[in-house]
């Protein structure tokens, strides 16, 4: 998946925008649905625990990530639930 690839060239330079992690997020729901930005979240979750646990310098930006990706399908299901 091309947004993995992405998240993961992000977490090793150490530095993401903003704007590039909701736009990664709304291209992952286009393309596969809100499961597929679920599927996501899990790959994120495994591997900003394994970063952790390997000491990685860039943990932080990980968790970050998945805080996004948390609050993204939050807010996507509060929105649907609105309507």
């Amino acid at each position: 998946m091309h947004a993995l690839d992405r998240i993961a060239d992000s977490i090793r330079v150490g530095y993401v925008h903003p704007t590039t992690v909701l736009n990664t997020l709304i291209e992952v729901e286009n393309e596969g649905g809100l499961l597929a930005v679920r599927r996501i979240e899990r790959q994120l979750c495994l591997g900003t625990h394994a970063l952790r646990e390997r000491g990685h310098p860039n943990v932080a930006l990980a968790q970050r990530w998945l805080s996004s990706a948390r609050a993204y399908l939050i807010t996507q299901a509060e929105r649907k639930q609105a309507m």
